[in-house]
């Protein structure tokens, strides 16, 4: 149900009015991100909450391929190789399909190299609100890719 402003009557869809406010809701963050990183976050410490983020991504992906003694963009790279993947995307029957692995291997490998490990080395990256939330919802959708693909579960 929605008022005559359009806004969404948060008790019908059992939300409180902070619940829908929040930015994880209305940026559809994943729910599957640990408490911690929606805690730092709303500590005022983004970059911690986007480092947690990418973290848990990183263990989803060793967790995933086996590959429990590489990080960053090497475990990328090789889980996702489309040569001999140990994280399958799709089926890699068509070349759009062998495409996309490729694709996405490099997106889960940047991600690691240019988004974790800056937050991992440095004091202070300077990341506001809005960088952390661009940074979260980039999470959100290699979980999202993950659970399409039937990796994680139900």
């Amino acid at each position: 149900m929605t008022d005559s402003a359009g806004i969404t009557d948060n008790v019908a869809v059992g939300l409180t009015t902070a619940e829908a406010a929040h930015p994880f809701e209305t940026r559809n963050i994943h729910p599957d991100l640990p408490p911690r990183v929606r805690n730092l976050f709303d500590d005022g410490h983004w970059e911690e909450s986007v480092f947690s983020a990418f973290k848990f991504i990183e263990n989803e992906v060793k967790r995933i391929s086996g590959l429990a003694g590489k990080t960053g963009y090497a475990l990328m790279m090789d889980a996702f190789n489309e040569a001999s993947p140990d994280v399958r995307l799709n089926a890699l029957s068509t070349e759009s399909q062998v495409d996309e692995q490729k694709g996405f291997k490099f997106i889960f490998a940047g991600a690691a190299t240019g988004i974790r490990n800056p937050r991992g080395h440095e004091v202070e990256m300077g990341d506001t609100p809005d960088d952390a939330l661009d940074y979260l919802a980039l999470a959100s959708l290699l979980l999202r890719r993950l659970d399409v693909a039937g990796l994680r579960g139900p």
